[in-house]
């Protein structure tokens, strides 16, 4: 008598990477669907951001001295950059709850009955996210311009700039991808996806100039592949305040190239080790 294991019925991914592609779109669809039907997934995600701007505008802007300037103008264009950098970063922690919830409730054991590509699930889930920053990022940009902002480049080195971040952004949803897969709990994977993210941020050139931060941490922030993309979003943004002086660090002096290399190695690294993770989960 034959008997047939588990993994012999598991269904089998139906075709190659086309079919791949396009069970990431369906599962894109879903989440962006659910996603608009929750708005406040939206507007919550808008609030701190904003209480950021306001707040370091109006309240420490004019106490931090940025290449030499105390005036709240310049440090309003440089601090923009590193409120955009933080919040595309800090929605890792949603992406994580997000994953992490779907497990709970056993969403994700149903789509691994399906004939699906493993990888789809989470990069479905990850570019809904990207969608969602980037509304967050176009709301955020107005209340930018509200209260000052400007940009003093060309339209294509702006979006640029924006593009950049956004690459951010997707790569460190997977690192959120895979705290979610690797926690119990949507509470676990908020707290754990934002418990690393405050030194990341803080530990930077995002709200203040990192040369005037002592040694050791200002080798730390001029490595940072935050402070890369804020450096390098400055740069395409027309931001540097005048006076101010680019660290002499490789990944400040060429803050657009080092951003592009460490979003890549970022996503590169945390997508695979995601996706081996939910294919070991779902063995």
């Amino acid at each position: 008598m034959t008997t047939m294991t588990s993994t012999s019925l598991a269904p089998r991914a139906r075709g190659g990477p086309v079919q791949a592609v396009r069970d990431s779109l369906v599962i894109a669809q879903r989440n962006i669907i659910r996603m608009l039907r929750i708005p406040e997934m939206v507007i919550f995600g808008l609030i701190q951001p904003i209480m950021f701007v306001v707040l370091f505008t109006y309240v420490f802007g004019g106490s931090i001295r940025v290449g030499g300037s105390l005036s709240q103008q310049s440090y309003r264009e440089f601090l923009m950059a590193g409120i955009f950098a933080q919040t595309v970063t800090f929605a890792t922690a949603g992406a994580g709850a997000g994953i992490a919830d779907d497990m709970h409730k056993g969403l994700i054991d149903r789509f691994r009955s399906l004939p699906m590509s493993r990888g789809a699930v989470l990069t479905g889930r990850t570019l809904a996210d990207l969608v969602q920053t980037a509304l967050t990022l176009v709301v955020l940009a107005g209340v930018a311009l509200l209260v000052g902002w400007r940009t003093h480049e060309n339209i294509g080195k702006v979006l640029g700039g924006f593009g950049l971040l956004l690459l951010l952004g997707y790569a460190f949803s997977w690192i959120g991808a895979l705290i979610g897969l690797s926690v119990r709990t949507p509470e676990a994977a908020t707290s754990g996806g934002l418990i690393w993210l405050f030194p990341l941020t803080f530990i930077s050139n995002a709200f203040v100039d990192s040369n005037n931060l002592p040694a050791f941490f200002r080798y730390i922030a001029e490595w940072n592949p935050f402070s890369t993309t804020v450096q390098a979003s400055r740069e395409l943004f027309g931001n540097l305040p005048p006076g101010f002086r680019t660290p002499d660090a490789w990944p400040m002096q060429h803050a657009v190239w080092a951003s592009v290399l460490w979003s890549v190695l970022i996503l590169v690294v945390f997508r695979t080790l995601a996706v081996r993770k939910y294919r070991s989960a779902s063995a």
